[in-house]
């Protein structure tokens, strides 16, 4: 019997004595802000995993997005073409520029950005696509690269929830212009707030650097030459961050466990499936993914009836166009990514289920579907 009112969260963080160790030697060393050993190896290690140049540390994944924009020079007038299946704030941090964000669908199966609707959404002012790797799944990088070499277009990768997820052979947020990171409380790894940013670029990681830290000269104390933002990341939220990043294998390892756990508990229940598994690319299941492709028991009331037996459960994002501050900005239906975000909900995901969790979980969605 599974212990009684045990309450299952969708997410919580992973924290280990190496996390405490890290943090409080941040605090013995007196660098508590935006100055500090740990931010340099942060970036350094992140950098190597990812297998990019250059990592530059933010204050979190939104400011992370806003400023490779910016430091690609997008501003007003541009077009930015995304998914309209995402959280809100990859449109944000285009508004964020003066930009127009264009929302176009996603692909059935991914439940990524469709390069079909990228093509058919470009126009002479379209600057950049931002593919979003959705709750760990990684876009199709091949068709959206090609796309943009085709157009000169840059690539923003959105890996805020796609952290050690593989296109091919390589990671997420080494394949375009840029990447960028989300480290929240509910990410693979966190640092509570922050972000991070990867590329190969030169010329785009010296003026990161430069509009993070209010654009402040590096030659000329207090001396600006142009508008920047204070987007930096602290040494005690580095040092957080550079304890996850030392354990991600085994944590990313744990996450497909997890997923695996649910597929086999689930895999003869005929009216949903799991997330997607691409045989060019490697799910992190940041979210296990659950979509109901025909029940007589809706979204909500199967929400309910997991939060009554104690299980946490999320709705998938809205699409972005259905709000109404982005109305304007939707090109084409987007059949696609209205579906889902009404026929999809997000499971218990945290690295520290147990299988005893998941099978107890399981046992109740089978119970309420069949």
């Amino acid at each position: 019997m599974f212990m009684e009112n045990k309450f299952i969260p969708v997410s919580e963080p992973n924290i280990t004595q190496k996390e405490l160790k890290y943090v409080v030697s941040a605090v013995k060393s007196g660098w508590v802000s935006s100055l500090g050993e740990f931010i340099t190896r942060f970036e350094d290690k992140f950098a190597s995993f990812i297998g990019t140049k250059y990592a530059l540390a933010v204050s979190n994944g939104t400011t992370g997005l806003h400023l490779a924009l910016a430091s690609l020079g997008i501003k007003k007038g541009d077009e930015v073409i995304i998914p309209d299946l995402t959280f809100v704030a990859t449109a944000n941090a285009v508004l964020y520029t003066g930009a127009i964000p264009v929302l176009v669908d996603i692909d059935p199966f991914t439940w990524c950005i469709d390069p079909k609707a990228i093509l058919k959404a470009i126009t002479p002012k379209t600057k950049c696509i931002i593919p979003v790797h959705l709750y760990g799944q990684p876009a199709n990088m091949d068709e959206i690269n090609n796309i943009a070499k085709k157009f000169n277009l840059y690539v923003v990768e959105d890996c805020a929830e796609a952290h050690g997820a593989e296109f091919r052979g390589k990671k997420v947020g080494s394949l375009g212009t840029c990447g960028v990171f989300s480290f929240y409380g509910n990410k693979i790894i966190t640092t509570g707030e922050g972000g991070m940013i990867t590329t190969n670029n030169r010329k785009l990681y010296e003026t990161a650097c430069l509009l993070r830290d209010h654009a402040m000269s590096k030659k000329k104390k207090y001396w600006h030459e142009r508008v920047g933002f204070n987007y930096r990341l602290t040494n005690i939220q580095a040092a957080l961050g550079l304890a996850q990043l030392e354990r991600i294998d085994n944590l990313i390892d744990k996450k497909i466990n997890i997923f695996s756990w649910y597929k086999n508990n689930l895999e003869k229940l005929k009216n949903i499936r799991l997330n997607p598994e691409s045989l060019w690319a490697k799910n992190v299941y940041w979210m296990i993914c659950l979509y109901l492709t025909d029940s007589k028991v809706s979204r909500q009331n199967l929400m309910e009836k997991l939060k009554s037996n104690h299980i946490d459960s999320r709705p998938f994002f809205y699409p972005i166009s259905q709000m109404p501050l982005y109305k304007q900005f939707k090109h084409g239906n987007n059949r696609q990514s209205y579906q889902a975000s009404q026929h999809g909900l997000n499971l218990p995901s945290s690295t520290k289920l147990t299988k005893k969790d998941v099978d107890y979980i399981c046992q109740i969605i089978k119970k309420i579907l069949n």
